[in-house]
């Protein structure tokens, strides 16, 4: 069969992703600080776009200087009053109780030096750093403990083995013994429990930090029955440590008290606060729905770089200058529209989680509404991935709180009367029903499965176990008081 190369039309439709389009679906999608910084980038970058300023302060104060009338012609050569000259000084900054301030000694304290002024409270490296370099180590062993201690999770657990260490410290006189004693010494600084490979070394260091020292119950249950512990087998730790059951109690007391996490107290992270990006505010009997645009920037096309291209386009030069400005101007109008449809989506989406949602933001979680995103889609005639962007990563504040958008959106579960009732709704009737069980006698879930078939609740016994897994809560072994 021979090869041959020749023309032919064909016609097609397909969907192609524009510029403009690929930069609206972007847009959508990103949270409000991501927003923030790619129209801070496109200001800079495109000289077309300028922000719209708004009415400040100084501008008001200005518009009142042009409006207060001029002096006249021969008021030039008269000397102005001075307005504080009418004004009893000592009697105004005078105590009211003594008739004035004139002759009062007034008390000067010394503020403290602006050096001594934390910014911020040490974090577990620098607290152990002091304690090093305040203790009796010798400077190669200071050495070593400051490699020990740089190699410590945020935990305060040690993450290099001995060999390591020693390899780091690139001292070939350091015997494996002598980095050994070095992390020992780390181990006896504050806090208690730092430098550990595990949890049960850790442990055991804060019980002899307690004076709870070899013979102590709870060191040998710690030392001794590790496994049994972490399972709550406490009958078996008591018949392999030859004491009675209810003699485990105070010494699993002292255990709880112990920290798992060392370095926890030292990590100081700063809070992350949310800012809404929708505010939902009841009005009479009707809830509004508000955009919140603090701290975006409102942006125009530049009116001196239209009247240039018009100039250039009437004068017929520059040709290079007016396509440049011509592309500038047309990625303007392509974000500016972006922007609006962006707000416009988000509205209409979150003007529909109002309408739908009704019954939670009038009386609360126990009346959230099974919704998915096809219920949104199909009211505002929109695909559910463009409804998926506009959720994702964004917040709303409503009368019962903030809440992701997500937040809304959950399966709906069968029961025999009324409607489908909301997955997060039945999560908190499991929560409520384990918070007031016997502690002694938990319920497993097949219990919990029957408690909730019986309110009408349709729901399987592997549905309440990945409801209470989700939620955090243990299973009715682990749940289980012996004491």
């Amino acid at each position: 069969m021979a090869l041959e190369q020749k023309l032919s039309l064909k016609l097609a439709t397909k969907l192609v992703m524009t510029p403009s389009l690929q930069q609206a679906i972007k847009l959508l999608q990103m949270t409000r600080m991501e927003l923030e910084s790619v129209l801070e980038q496109e200001l800079v970058e495109n000289p077309v776009l300028e922000e719209v300023e708004e009415l400040s302060v100084g501008a008001e104060a200005g518009q009142a200087d042009e409006a207060a009338p001029a002096p006249a012609e021969g008021d030039g050569d008269r000397e102005t009053p001075d307005p504080l000259a009418e004004i009893d000084l000592d009697a105004y900054f005078g105590d009211d109780g003594d008739g004035g301030g004139a002759g009062r000694e007034i008390e000067i304290r010394d503020a403290p030096p602006l050096e001594n002024t934390l910014t911020r409270e040490p974090d577990l490296y620098e607290h152990l750093l002091w304690q090093v370099k305040m203790s009796d180590l010798s400077p190669r062993q200071r050495t070593i403990a400051e490699l020990v201690v740089g190699n410590l999770d945020p935990d305060g657990f040690l993450v290099a083995s001995a060999e390591e260490i020693r390899a780091l410290a690139g001292c070939e006189a350091c015997s494996r013994e002598e980095v050994e004693e070095v992390i020992r010494r780390v181990q006896e600084l504050d806090p208690p429990g730092v430098a550990c490979v595990d949890l049960r070394e850790s442990l055991l260091r804060q019980l002899v930090s307690r004076g709870e020292g070899d013979g102590s119950l709870a060191y040998r249950i710690v030392s001794e029955a590790w496994d049994q512990l972490l399972r709550r087998q406490y009958p078996q730790i008591a018949r392999q440590l030859g004491v009675e059951v209810a003699a485990l109690e105070p010494a699993l007391a002292v255990i709880k008290t112990l920290e798992t996490r060392p370095g926890r107290q030292f990590g100081h992270e700063r809070a992350q606060y949310i800012e809404p990006d929708v505010a939902v505010v009841k009005v009479g009997d009707d809830y509004i729905v508000q955009l919140n645009d603090d701290g975006l920037p409102r942006l125009r096309i530049s009116r001196s770089y239209r009247r240039m291209l018009r100039q250039m386009r009437e004068e017929g030069r520059q040709a290079d200058a007016q396509q440049f400005i011509r592309e500038k101007i047309r990625s303007a109008l392509w974000l500016i529209k972006s922007l609006d449809q962006r707000q416009r989506t988000i509205y209409k989406v979150a003007e529909s989680i109002v309408r739908q949602q009704r019954e939670f933001l009038d009386r609360g979680l126990d009346h959230l509404r099974p919704m998915v995103l096809r219920n949104v889609a199909e009211d505002i005639g929109m695909h559910e991935s463009t409804v998926s962007r506009v959720v994702s990563n964004k917040y709303m504040h409503t009368p019962r709180g903030i809440f992701p958008m997500k937040f809304f959106f959950h399966s709906g579960i069968d029961r025999d009367y009324g409607d489908d009732i909301s997955s997060l709704t039945v999560k908190r009737k499991i929560k409520q029903i384990i918070d007031g069980e016997d502690p002694r006698r938990p319920l497993s879930d097949s219990e919990l499965m029957r408690i909730l078939n019986r309110e009408g609740i349709h729901i399987a016994r592997r549905t309440v176990a990945k409801y209470r897994d989700e939620l955090g809560l243990p299973s009715s072994a682990d749940r289980k008081q012996y004491f």
